[in-house]
């Protein structure tokens, strides 16, 4: 399959960083904020912008996974016990395509009262199946519901999204 390549590395790092500033400015009054991000490439994303509001903010992110399956996302497991209540959380992903995984994952937040649950993704697809609307997006585009967005890693560092 060709790679339609929507964005290389070094814009993914200026959209991280715009998304961390954005991040930092809406919950600027708070000490901590936790980033949920969702597994494998949401956690990728989290661990990058929690690096880049270390250096531009006083805010202490605490990161933590949350790990269900894609295709099938009833089940959602956290990396480690957290108390939630009174809390910033962000639920981060590489791609918002229907919305599903973004709301599945929040099911560990209901039995918690959160401060705020706020959501941030790399590329946001324009398709909603489900009731979600992100609040910190890197890159928004249209697709045809044939197109997939992909987002390459290797290790921990965000290579490149493309169309495929």
């Amino acid at each position: 399959m060709e790679k339609n390549v929507i964005l290389t590395q070094d814009i993914i790092q200026k959209k991280l960083e715009r998304i961390a500033y954005e991040i930092y400015e809406h919950n600027s009054d708070g000490e901590e904020i936790i980033l949920a991000g969702i597994w494998e490439r949401g956690l990728n994303v989290a661990r990058k912008i929690a690096d880049i509001l270390q250096q531009i903010s006083p805010l202490k992110p605490r990161i933590i996974e949350l790990r269900l399956d894609k295709q099938n996302p009833a089940a959602v497991t956290v990396s480690e016990e957290v108390d939630f209540n009174g809390k910033v959380v962000v639920v981060v992903d590489d791609v918002a395509n229907s919305g599903r995984t973004m709301l599945y994952a929040l099911k560990p937040l209901l039995s918690y009262l959160p401060l705020k649950i706020q959501t941030a993704v790399l590329v946001d697809r324009r398709h909603k199946s489900f009731p979600l609307s992100v609040d910190f997006v890197g890159f928004s585009l249209a697709t045809t519901l044939q197109e997939n967005v992909v987002v390459e890693t290797a290790g921990n560092e965000i290579v490149s999204a493309y169309l495929q």
